[in-house]
């Protein structure tokens, strides 16, 4: 089929703004949101279509750690503080606290553009989740309330609405490719970025006083195949961490890279779809489950009592304020989290039998119907391929029980060296302003170290557009390097130069392949550095990757950006020399006596062809509260 829109390879342009906003996901919509409140020209560049793009693009089904709501009793201290003991304190407490003070606000914001935050209809009335007084529907711990369900699938489409209505230049189809920086004062400083046409191969210099950068964190790292990827993937498989390895090409610092989880959902094919199986965790919390027999399996709380009724199930353990979301069969935390059921080893100590189904039948109708109908309907990729298919295919919770393969809610058995960017992974250092190290540069949402859901991505976004925003009024409009956005045009349009050259699909594939040899579950310096020559050669061979159009030239990319992020990653693993659990870290030349030096958020970044390595604190940000108020209008400008 002929390439349907024209050829513009070759042109380049140029564009200014105030504030140019890199991802136009919930984090990058709420920057260019509140940057444009604030009266600055903003410019969104996003690789697809804003309206359904990123990951909460096809929506997500609970708001959590909205601890200003009407109905919590956590307050945002208590529920930072608490995110800090679960994470043995390697947490951003910066993105948690803005997260818990503001997300209610921006939610109230998301429902006055259109978004739907409420059981307006009146179909859940009476359930103990819903507060009747607002319509308000609470999911996980029912006394506390801190986290809600939503209708999520609504958000994006009233985020872009009103983009527009506040002139923001929303430029679809654009992946941004380069940050444009210059030395201003002694100090690197943002001055706006590239961006290329999807569709007709046209690049753009946008000229900016200040840049946020709201991108994914990084996948198809450890795990790709590139014939089995589909819903097994949690994500959209185009958000593979391109703001990462931008940010790691111009020297910004970076930290907690070394963290990875083993994987849960891949692009490999390994899983079944997201929430498709029956499970316990998070959209389907707290079903019951039942074993081969029909024998249901018990939930307990923190203290290990099992319990009784579904109800208690969404409650603290008696002398426990208040616990952090549901569990999984195979992972139970009896501190801040649960209730939950029991051990996965326990139960087969117990005589249950595999495989486990997850049992709807029994529930109170309000809890059927919220998990299967709201829940489901709502999360990400779950509403036309789970919620309509199966439904229009006859399962009927109230009827069925629907198979939970694996151990767990994952759905399939990972290996140890199939490792994920998952659960608060590392990201960018900043400050409280959500600045980065680079003058004028911000980053929100899955950018962030330690990054968090919807709630944190919102947030954050409005924050770093607010920054932005104000440094953007400050700062003068700087030239870019020419010499830099020449040679980055010739290194993005290269590939369509080769003939009869590698297929980008054989490079991730290889990526992959290096990171679980050399950078698994259990590293140490030799493998380590393996890994880094591994991954240099595969950055000489994609040299030779061939590209008919636009559409092969943005996955070219997406392949180069990924071996930065290894090169990244493989990095933060070397300069970690003892093992760190709260980290899923091990190594096994671990150094035991680094152990208390290492207690701390170890950075790097670029500089001078070399890699520059630093310590941060774990506790660096102070008072939460008299730093917030401190920089929440604009004051306290961080060194």
């Amino acid at each position: 089929m002929e390439w349907p829109y024209d050829n513009e390879a070759g042109l380049l342009a140029e564009e200014d703004c105030d504030v140019l906003v890199l991802g136009g996901g919930l984090a990058g919509l709420h920057a260019a949101i509140a940057a444009a409140e604030k009266g600055a020209r903003v410019t969104l560049l996003e690789k697809g279509a804003a309206h359904r793009s990123g990951a909460a693009g096809t929506g997500f089904d609970h708001w959590e750690m909205a601890c200003t709501n009407p109905g919590c009793t956590v307050t945002p201290e208590e529920m930072t503080r608490a995110l800090e003991e679960e994470q043995d304190c390697f947490s951003n407490a910066i993105g948690h606290y803005i997260e818990t003070r503001e997300g209610w606000d921006r939610l109230l914001d998301l429902e006055k553009w259109g978004g739907k935050i409420r059981d307006t209809e009146g179909e859940f009335t009476g359930a103990p989740f819903r507060d009747d007084a607002t319509g308000l529907m609470y999911a996980y711990d029912y006394r506390n309330r801190y986290t809600l369900r939503v209708w999520g699938t609504t958000f994006k489409p009233a985020l872009v609405r009103r983009a527009r209505r506040l002139g923001v230049q929303l430029r679809d189809r654009t992946e941004a490719c380069a940050l444009l920086t210059c030395e201003a004062g002694g100090v690197k400083t943002g001055t706006g970025g590239l961006g290329f046409d999807t569709r007709t191969g046209r690049i753009t210099v946008f000229r900016a006083k200040a840049v946020v950068m709201a991108m994914s964190r990084p996948a198809r790292v450890w795990l790709f195949h590139s014939d089995l990827p589909g819903l097994c993937e949690f994500r959209p498989l185009s958000s593979i961490g391109s703001g990462h390895a931008m940010g790691w090409r111009a020297g910004m610092a970076f930290t907690m890279m070394e963290k990875s989880v083993r994987g849960e959902f891949s692009a490999a094919g390994r899983s079944f779809p997201p929430y498709g199986t029956g499970n316990n965790h998070n959209t389907w919390y707290a079903a019951t489950m039942v074993d081969a027999r029909g024998v249901e399996i018990p939930y307990v709380d923190r203290d290990g009592r099992e319990l009784k009724t579904v109800l208690e199930r969404y409650l603290p353990a008696p002398g426990q304020k208040f616990f952090l979301k549901g569990g999984v069969i195979d992972e139970p935390k009896y501190e801040w989290r649960g209730p939950e059921t029991l051990p996965f080893d326990e139960l087969m100590r117990r005589g249950y039998r595999l495989p486990f189904y997850a049992d709807l039948t029994g529930m109170p109708d309000s809890e059927r119907r919220v998990i299967w109908g709201m829940m489901v309907g709502q999360e990400a990729k779950t509403r036309i391929p789970i919620y309509e298919n199966y439904t229009e295919r006859g399962f009927d919770p109230a009827r069925h029980a629907l198979q939970s393969y694996g151990t767990g809610w994952q759905s399939a058995a990972f290996l140890a060296q199939e490792r994920q960017l998952f659960g608060a992974p590392g990201g960018v250092m900043h400050n409280w302003n959500l600045e980065t190290s680079l003058r004028n540069v911000f980053a929100a949402g899955d950018m962030l170290y330690a990054s968090d859901c919807a709630g944190h991505a919102c947030a954050t976004g409005h924050w770093a557009g607010q920054h932005a925003a104000e440094a953007a009024a400050r700062a003068p409009m700087r030239e870019a390097g020419r010499d830099f956005v020449e040679e980055t045009r010739q290194r993005l349009l290269h590939p369509l130069t080769v003939r009869d050259g590698l297929d980008w699909r054989e490079i991730n594939a290889a990526a992959a392949k290096a990171m679980q040899n050399y950078c698994g579950g259990v590293k140490c310096d030799s493998l380590l550095r393996q890994g880094l020559e591994a991954i240099g050669e595969l950055k000489q061979a994609a040299g030779e990757i061939s590209c008919r159009n636009p559409h092969e030239l943005v996955r070219t990319h997406e392949v180069s950006d990924i071996l930065d992020v290894c090169e990244l990653i493989l990095h933060a693993s070397l300069q970690r020399k003892c093992s760190c659990a709260p980290l899923f870290f091990e190594r096994s030349d671990s150094d035991e006596s680094l152990a208390a030096q290492e207690r701390c958020y170890l950075t790097l970044w670029r500089e001078d062809g070399a890699v520059r390595e630093g310590k941060v604190p774990l506790q660096f940000y102070g008072d939460l509260t008299s730093n917030y108020e401190k920089h929440r209008e604009g004051g306290g400008l961080d060194e």
